[in-house]
């Protein structure tokens, strides 16, 4: 199945659908066993199960966006957040001029910091945008499939990301994910010291404990959380 919605304009025309669903993802080091698409990926496999689920407008990706906190670890792309910004704004009002006036970002990567700014800005005068998913679901995602590893040390590449991959997209995960556990530890500069101050291998996480039912069981819990969001939008 594509990552990629396959949707044609008269599929659109009939579904008629009032809140679209735009995935955001990055393009960045993932160790040496998930590819530089992984959070671009992730957020492709969300969209793809919501739109399954829910009568919602699936948009390709936004495949590179803020992650500077990787520096120049090859493969690394970055934009910036005043681009990011601008991207998902200006997307907004393409679709607002074709009558879809609600979009939900569906966010797979932590240094897009600046889309909960987007979300606030947008919502000024009535519920207009949503970013999805938020800590809350994804942790009782990770409650609900049994995950062993918590968010803080499961930060990059571990336990729920490989997961996910190995449940939807098999063929982008590499064995190397059965040896690749790292602890980052606190990790409390990590703004300022980069993701290199606290891992060797650009890992930090534990994909040992990875598993395709966990990954299945993480998507059917954010599927069901989605619901929440299209009731707050109104729609």
């Amino acid at each position: 199945m594509s990552l990629l919605p396959t949707i044609t304009t008269v599929d659109v025309q009939e579904q008629a659908p009032r809140v679209a669903v735009l995935p955001i993802g990055s393009f960045e080091q993932h160790g040496a066993h998930l590819p530089l698409i992984t959070d671009a990926a992730i957020a492709c496999v969300i969209v793809r199960e919501l739109a399954a689920a829910y009568p919602v407008l699936p948009l390709p990706p936004i495949t590179i966006a803020c992650s500077h906190e990787h520096g120049t670890w090859p493969g690394t792309v970055s934009i910036s957040a005043r681009t990011l910004h601008l991207v998902v704004t200006d997307i907004a009002q393409s679709l607002e001029a074709q009558g879809i006036r609600k979009l939900v970002l569906v966010n797979a990567h932590g240094g897009n910091y600046v889309l909960s700014n987007i979300v606030q800005e947008a919502n000024l005068t009535e519920p207009r945008m949503s970013l999805f998913p938020q800590g809350r679901e994804w942790q009782t995602a990770r409650e609900r499939a049994g995950l062993v590893s918590d968010a803080h040390g499961d930060m990059h590449a571990g336990e729920i990301e490989t997961s996910i991959l190995l449940h939807a997209e098999p063929s982008l995960v590499r064995p190397a994910y059965k040896t690749a556990d790292h602890d980052g530890g606190e990790r409390r500069f990590l703004l300022t010291e980069g993701m290199r101050a606290y891992t060797e291998t650009g890992v930090i996480g534990f994909p040992s404990y990875a598993a395709a039912t966990k990954g299945k069981a993480v998507l059917a819990s954010l599927v069901k959380a989605f619901a929440a969001h299209l009731d707050v939008l109104g729609n």
